[in-house]
């Protein structure tokens, strides 16, 4: 083909709606990190319990300062996140909009997961090193990362074990009423235990993470109330064949990240008793690229995969599956090491995440 010819079949409506595209990206992009910070600030809740104050008196209620919280609220008007009054200069949140971006609106405040570009862009500059050197990063790169998966876990999987997560399970809550073991594997900042902990005194809950900082505040939250079921163990579980013998071990948005996810997958089953079963959370995207152009997620989740999952698994001499491994691969993973049943659920509450459900 000549460049006469290419020239010819530039298509330039598809160029202009392209920019077009980028340049409400661009804007968009920006809500969402400013977005970060109304939540970070509490600038939206106090917003939606005081409808039409000033940026001085969102300000004073908030203890911020003034002129900071007036650019922030430029950003929000013109985004039409936030109601505007031009005659008296007065600020609103729409309660449509509050129902998203608010604490009270937990399990549904997606404030808190725009909490996850910062973290991302955080360690840009590092993954401009990795893309040319091939290596990996490790937790300690990221300022934030627990704090915001904690907070992130809590409304998609602390908020809905009871009613949401566990009934996926025939009989478990019946058993965790009676008593039961169970081992939370990798488990974060360990609310899932804590909830549990408290909801079923007569079983025992173990959560189990590398990152004993991350369990640190959960450990001392528990202890002030007084929880003697509940514990927590700082170990590299790629280490070990078995953690104890379990009669429910559970890993939520765990497996992908880990150094040697076919082998943390085999202690696992090690680590079950008998009639013991395994219940796992992990992205529900598929590893076939073409599957998942039509889910929304997908651009937020390739980006948490390359900016943390991948590197962080890399990092620690790992194959680097990423979050998007796919629900087909860790089907494929979980029959290989050694479970005989494999169930694979979709939750209403969650349209980010597969659940599955493995008995040796």
């Amino acid at each position: 083909m000549t460049v006469q010819e290419k020239i010819q079949k530039f298509d330039d409506q598809k160029a202009e709606a392209f920019a077009n595209r980028y340049v409400g990206a661009l804007s968009e992009a920006a809500m969402i990190l400013m977005s970060s910070m109304g939540h970070r600030t509490r600038l939206f809740d106090v917003l939606a319990n005081n409808p039409g104050v000033t940026s001085q008196e969102l300000a004073d209620l908030t203890s911020c300062r003034e002129r900071y919280v007036r650019e922030w609220l430029g950003v929000m008007v013109t985004s039409r996140v936030v109601d505007y009054d031009p005659r008296g200069k007065c600020y609103s949140l729409p309660a449509e909009h509050a129902a998203f971006l608010t604490r009270a609106a937990s399990p549904n405040n997606m404030a808190v997961t725009s909490q996850f570009i910062g973290v991302a862009a955080s360690v840009e500059d590092e993954m401009l090193v990795r893309f040319e050197s091939g290596e990996g990063l490790h937790y300690d790169h990221f300022n934030r990362f627990h704090e915001v998966m904690a907070e992130d876990s809590s409304q998609l999987v602390v908020a809905n074990l009871e009613n949401g997560i566990l009934p996926v399970v025939p009989g478990l809550r019946e058993k965790l009423v009676l008593g039961i073991n169970v081992a939370d594997v990798a488990c974060g900042a360990g609310r899932a235990m804590m909830k549990l902990a408290e909801t079923f005194p007569n079983s025992t809950f173990t959560g189990f993470d590398l990152c004993a900082g991350a369990f640190a505040p959960t450990m001392a939250e528990a202890k002030e109330k007084g929880l003697d079921n509940l514990f927590f163990v700082a170990q590299d579980l790629g280490t070990v064949e078995s953690i104890g013998s379990f009669e429910l071990i559970t890993a939520f948005d765990a497996v992908h990240d880990q150094k040697a996810p076919l082998a943390f997958l085999e202690m696992i089953k090690a680590s079950l008793s008998a009639d013991g079963v395994y219940l796992m959370q992990d992205i529900g995207g598929s590893r076939d690229l073409e599957n998942n152009i039509e889910n929304p997620f997908a651009p937020l989740l390739f980006t948490i995969s390359s900016m943390h999952c991948t590197p962080i698994s890399i990092g620690q001499g790992g194959p680097g599956l990423g979050a998007m491994w796919g629900v087909e691969t860790a089907q494929e993973y979980l029959a290989k090491s050694g479970f005989e049943t494999v169930e694979t659920h979709r939750l209403e509450h969650d349209p980010i995440n597969a659940y599955f459900v493995a008995r040796a």
